[in-house]
């Protein structure tokens, strides 16, 4: 049975039990501040088990693309050195919010896996929760009763809190869970050993297959438990694990998915699977590693060096890494692997085929640009290598190693393997302590403490009305403080609100709320677990009093103007270059605007101009707003409005038209485009590979723009006494300051070329070594020249040159590579030491280094101290 065929039985049986099938979430997560990335099934769900929203549908049933590389469930550096993490991977589940409860659950699932996937019932076994004192969370006795009807009573395994009472995190939805395991072992091992005495033991071929979470209870900030609203099951099932057990496999890498992309990768290097662990690990991390990219990139996640892109350039490169080190690829493989992934998964998962173009573009751009990044991080190595104090010890220290691993992307074993070869060792403990560090910095930037909510009022739906209103009185359910890098604010919940929550590419609102003359400014507003939040630095004194919401009207007029100018560029920009063209990411903000959008190469200076009149022309014929609320999505597709790739939408959606533009948007806009006013084009680059980025500003801000422009030009045309033809003007001036400049660069060169004879004669013999010292009036570039010159005409040379050019003053060292071999010198460290005299800072290598300063009067000390380092 494939993967494919296992994954449409799951769905076909729970379609018989009433579930609807929906597809997976996003993996991205975009508007949730507690998460990157989808990490379990449940993510999408947790609305439901808070009751901050009410499924249309009791029972589901799905695959959920999950990602686990950071924070509390961070697999990555497992991730194919065993045979069974993986980065990204599939999560069947069946879900009850509300309705069915653990004898249904439990009856399910051993009828899914031992009559319908045909498991044998003597190699499985059951875990229930053993119960908690502290917790006050007694043992599942209801779970075993349901048990014992399906499985013998000596294959019912109590478990503790550590393995069987499963939560989101340290706060959130959890509760008890059954788990079934399966012994995967032969006959001749399953007969020495029980294998109850390996559940929960991390024994790779006696493992959990399937876990029935009981959502009861809400973990509080406090450590307390609360029930929920609704009982609730959450099930998750690791297809990859389970294809391993139907398949009768000993590894999640050895099934069908994995074997082809392992083999387009042996293929690929001419490696073969099986043969050397080293290789394994390679093609496994490589096998693994394509998919957390590809669907990453799908979604909307391009790699960056921020955020979750910075996770997903991480896991790229380790994959690329992995191909250099390991199987000797040293031209990209990735991209090409990425085609194979879409070919296999592309049904169900459409995005990979739809986005196939440019998750190849992307892959390819990010593998070019990281084997640079090796180059120049080996090439920093073997600069390192000849370092006198390296070549003694034999030692590279710990912030070496931890410097190839920050700027160049190297993981420890690369360096380590690298300098086994140069016969060197790594410092490992210093290195650990960096990392340890670097670590804890990150950690202490995004800790955040969030108290429990307060509830003040019932209230189970927050209504949003800042479409219509931006006044209105309101009412705080509830409230919590948070506190973060120091600082101490508060989050609000409304029992209504006029001001919009982050969402969208939208900024969220600002204002304030005002009781009894006392106003409380509102600086935030988001979105988390379907609750709008306002943001204020302090909490009103009346928590309980009615309060007048008032939204910034300067600051959401401005914002509605960049958010419908945003959908009218975004169709001009199909109009002009393409259909090709879908937005990648946008920014709504009162002073400008951001689009991200799929092209493949820079947009010309015509087509901007096109561009840029196309939605001049739209906002001039001022076409109305056209809003469409709680419209069924496939009626609004039919109109024409574009679904986003990476968002989630419901079965109705808000639908807004601007003449022929039609989008599918929460946000907010004007009611006719002639509100914008003017819109300006103001950059238009390249973000990533096949991403460009256009920046425009409208409105009044466009207004101020212009305004400077002629003041500027006003100002110039003063500056050049009113020339009949400002360019020609101004192109003059450029090719008179060309003429100059190459003048004085001559001028410098005659002049070093007398001063580089000077200098000669003044070399003296001192102890075996030519040296020359002095100070000159020249550039720092020029004196280099001289002085390797000199180096180069002049036998066991040491050369000390001070400089002084304009306010600056230089020391630049150079000495004879039979000097530095022979006498231990290192013009680095010695310039180091000496460059306090000139009230500054320098470095470089054992044969030339050079400090810069801000004072000359320093010069003449200085360079008295090197020459008697050098006696």
């Amino acid at each position: 049975m494939t993967v494919a065929e296992i994954r449409k039985q799951f769905f076909e049986y729970f379609k018989s039990k009433g579930h609807e099938i929906v597809p997976s979430a996003p993996m991205v997560v975009k508007d949730d501040p507690t998460l990157m990335f989808i990490n379990a099934g449940m993510n999408q769900f947790k609305d439901y088990f808070l009751g901050n929203a009410v499924p249309k549908n009791r029972r589901i049933a799905n695959t959920q693309k999950c990602l686990r590389v950071s924070g509390k469930h961070n697999d990555l550096e497992e991730v194919g050195v065993d045979t069974y993490h993986h980065t990204m991977f599939e999560m069947l589940g069946n879900w009850s919010f509300g309705d069915y409860f653990k004898e249904d659950a439990i009856g399910w699932a051993w009828e899914l896996l031992t009559e319908v996937y045909k498991i044998p019932i003597d190699r499985l076994y059951v875990t229930v929760f053993e119960g908690d004192m502290g917790d006050g969370v007694p043992r599942d006795d209801e779970s075993i009763t349901f048990w014992k009807e399906y499985i013998a009573e000596d294959r019912i395994v109590l478990a503790d809190k550590k393995d069987n009472f499963w939560e989101m995190g340290d706060v959130g939805p959890c509760g008890p869970c059954t788990e079934i395991h399966v012994d995967l072992r032969n006959d001749d091992e399953r007969q020495k050993v029980n294998g109850l005495t390996l559940i929960n033991k991390d024994h790779p071929q006696v493992i959990e297959v399937w876990n029935n979470v009981f959502m009861e209870f809400n973990r509080k900030a406090d450590g307390s438990l609360v029930p929920l609203p609704e009982k609730h099951v959450d099930t998750g099932m690791g297809l990859e694990r389970l294809a391993m057990v139907l398949q009768g496999k000993q590894s999640n890498y050895d099934t069908d998915l994995f074997q082809s992309l392992i083999f387009h990768m042996e293929e690929a290097s001419g490696k073969r699977y099986g043969k050397d662990e080293e290789i394994n690990i390679a093609l496994r991390v490589i096998a693994d590693h394509v998919r957390a990219i590809s669907f990453s990139i799908a979604d909307g996640q391009l790699p960056s060096n921020t955020g979750a892109g910075y996770v997903i350039r991480r896991i790229l490169r380790r994959a690329v890494r992995y191909g250099y080190q390991s199987l000797g690829l040293d031209k990209s493989f990735l991209a090409d692997l990425a085609m194979v992934l879409a070919d296999l998964m592309g049904d169900p998962f459409e995005e990979l085929l739809q986005q196939k173009e440019l998750i190849h573009k992307v892959i390819s751009e990010e593998e070019a640009s990281f084997r640079v990044t090796l180059g120049k991080g080996i090439n920093r190595f073997e600069k390192y290598l000849q370092d006198i104090d390296a070549q003694k010890s034999k030692v590279v220290t710990g912030d070496f190693a931890f410097e190839l691993y920050d700027t160049f992307g190297f993981p420890l074993d690369l360096t380590e393997l690298m300098a086994r070869e140069k016969g060197f060792e790594v410092d490992h403990i210093q290195f650990a302590e960096l990392m340890k560090e670097q670590k804890d910095r990150s950690r202490a930037a995004t800790a955040i403490e969030t108290e429990d909510w307060v509830e003040l009022l019932e209230d189970n739906v927050e209504e949003f009305i800042g479409y219509d209103q931006l006044e209105a009185d309101v009412r705080i359910v509830k409230y919590r403080k948070v506190s973060q890098k120091g600082k101490d604010f508060y989050q609000l919940v409304f029992n209504l609100t006029p001001f919009y929550p982050e969402g969208g590419g939208q900024v969220g609102d600002t204002g304030y709320i005002e009781a009894d003359g006392k106003k409380t400014s509102i600086v935030d507003t988001k979105k988390e677990n379907n609750l709008i939040i306002h943001f204020t630095k302090e909490l009103p004194a009346e928590p309980k009093a009615l309060f007048k919401a008032v939204v910034s009207q300067s600051k959401r007029k401005a914002t509605e103007k960049n958010h419908s100018a945003t959908h009218l560029l975004h169709h001009a920009l199909r109009r002009v270059l393409g259909d090709h063209v879908e937005q990648k990411g946008s920014l709504v903000h009162p002073e400008y605007l951001r689009f991200d959008f799929s092209h493949f190469e820079k947009v010309s200076d015509e087509q901007l101009k096109e561009i840029q009149k196309i939605v001049s022309d739209d906002i001039r014929s001022n076409q109305a707003l056209e809003e469409k609320r709680n419209y069924p999505l496939q009626k609004a597709k039919e109109m024409g409005a574009m679904a986003l790739f990476g968002e989630k939408y419901g079965d109705t959606v808000r639908v807004i038209q601007f003449g022929e533009s039609v989008e599918l948007c929460g946000g907010t806009h004007v009611q006719a485009t002639g509100e914008i006013g003017l819109f300006i084009i103001t950059s238009e680059a390249a973000v990533a590979a096949g991403i460009r980025r256009i920046e425009a500003i409208t409105g009044q801000t466009a207004e101020s723009y212009y305004q400077k422009k002629v003041e500027l030009l006003n100002e110039l045309n003063d500056a050049l006494k009113h020339p009949k033809d400002m360019l020609k003007a101004v192109t003059d001036l450029q090719k008179k300051n060309q003429q100059l400049t190459k003048e004085l660069e001559q001028f410098q060169k005659d002049k070093a070329k007398n001063i580089k004879g000077d200098l000669k004669a003044k070399i003296e013999a001192s102890n075996g070594i030519n040296v020359l010292s002095d100070i000159v009036e020249l550039d720092g570039g020029s004196i280099k020249d001289i002085l390797f010159q000199l180096k180069g005409e002049v036998d066991n040379f040491v050369g000390i040159l001070g400089g002084v050019s304009d306010d600056k003053c230089s020391l630049s060292i150079i000495v004879s590579d039979e000097l530095v071999k022979s006498k231990d010198i290192h013009a680095g460290n010695i310039i180091r030491e000496v460059s306090k005299h000139i009230k500054g800072g320098g470095g470089g290598q054992p044969f030339f280094a050079t400090a810069g300063g801000k004072d000359a009067s320093g010069l003449e000390k200085a360079i008295e101290e090197v020459k008697a380092k050098l006696q």
